[in-house]
């Protein structure tokens, strides 16, 4: 059985490309998502997590006092 789902796509982060299915290896990809356009944001999307989980974790910190 193989683990390549044709309907995902994936950002290649050496090429900067999407692509749909599995074609490049995991260290090079991101994803899955579900469109092309989702996948085309994936560094925008992975930029907006990071803030967010810095925010959340400085916030957490100044409630505990560090």
């Amino acid at each position: 059985m193989t683990d390549t789902r044709e309907d995902e796509f994936w950002f290649n982060t050496r090429t900067g490309e999407v692509e749909k299915g599995k074609q490049s290896i995991a260290s090079e990809r991101l994803g899955p998502f579900a469109t092309e356009a989702e996948a085309a944001r994936a560094n925008e999307k992975l930029a907006e997590n990071a803030r967010k989980w810095a925010e959340e974790e400085a916030a957490a910190e100044a409630e505990d006092g560090y």
